[in-house]
């Protein structure tokens, strides 16, 4: 998936500045696609850039009192085609590429010791992620079958993450008991 269809599906639902949408792109923003897609403020204005001479954006200039203008960017409707074409274009799954999975392959070579805090490490973790998802879809995503449309999608998201960390959850457990 490349950043361009990132920030389309971001930007359909509500437009924005750059630096708003750069914003929705942190992991720590509730709500955010930052806790599945990453990208810096550099790649997003970059892209926006690029974007706009495409004509997949267009941007409106807003005057602001003791700042800089800002622009409001917002898709245009060749814009929406592409995401539209893209969202219906078959996926690969994604690869899977973990650093803690390569270090436990051989982990038999270290002390039991010491893959067992580096689990419980990532475990922390991973119940800290699960609480905020949880905590967004209780604030948020409350009543899933009235929601609107566009809110049952992104809230289809949040599921993916919530289910994602029970499973890691579950995972690590299992293996726990076969390290002690």
């Amino acid at each position: 998936m490349s950043l361009t269809y990132a920030i389309l599906s971001v930007l359909v639902s509500a437009p924005s500045s750059g630096y708003d949408l750069a914003k929705r792109f942190n992991p720590s923003v509730e709500g955010s696609v930052g806790f599945f897609w990453s990208a810096s403020f550099q790649q997003i204005y970059r892209e926006l850039n690029r974007l706009e001479q495409k004509e997949w954006l267009q941007a409106e200039s807003v005057q602001q009192e003791n700042r800089p203008d800002k622009r409001i960017y917002t898709v245009t409707t060749l814009g929406k085609q592409h995401l539209c074409e893209w969202i219906a274009e078959s996926e690969d799954m994604a690869p899977l590429k973990d650093e803690l999975l390569l270090k436990l392959y051989a982990g038999h070579l270290v002390s039991q010791q010491l893959i067992i805090a580096k689990l419980e490490a990532h475990r922390r973790q991973h119940q800290q992620r699960l609480a905020i998802y949880q905590e967004i879809q209780n604030q948020y995503f409350h009543n899933p079958q009235g929601l609107s449309k566009t809110l049952k999608f992104q809230y289809m998201t949040l599921l993916r993450g919530i289910h994602y960390e029970m499973g890691w959850l579950a995972w690590c457990d299992e293996i726990m008991v076969l390290l002690k």
